[in-house]
């Protein structure tokens, strides 16, 4: 089966929050590795204070599977002390993969 759906999310972060940001990424690496559906997870860095996820997922119910899962759940919960904004979120469809 080929991943179909993704969720693109951008984080910007407070100043000298960056590191804060980088390090909860880091640390959403074991929940997604115990995620079935996810098929595909990337956290990255653009700048100092710019991140993002992308994940991919073969079926709707797991995107939104992930939406409901743990890695949100985590960030609302540091979002107030660590983000300048609420996350970008994006459920994007993917047209062509490797």
């Amino acid at each position: 089966m080929i991943q179909t759906y993704g969720i693109l999310t951008l984080l910007e972060a407070k100043p000298g929050k960056g590191d804060d940001l980088n390090a909860f990424l880091k640390t959403c690496h074991a929940v997604v590795a115990g995620e079935a559906e996810t098929i595909s997870w990337y956290a990255f860095k653009l700048s100092d204070t710019t991140y993002g996820i992308f994940g991919t997922f073969i079926t709707e119910d797991g995107r939104q599977a992930y939406m409901n899962g743990k890695v949100p759940a985590e960030l609302g919960k540091i979002a107030d002390v660590v983000l300048t904004k609420e996350p970008d979120i994006r459920q994007v469809n993917i047209v062509a993969v490797k």
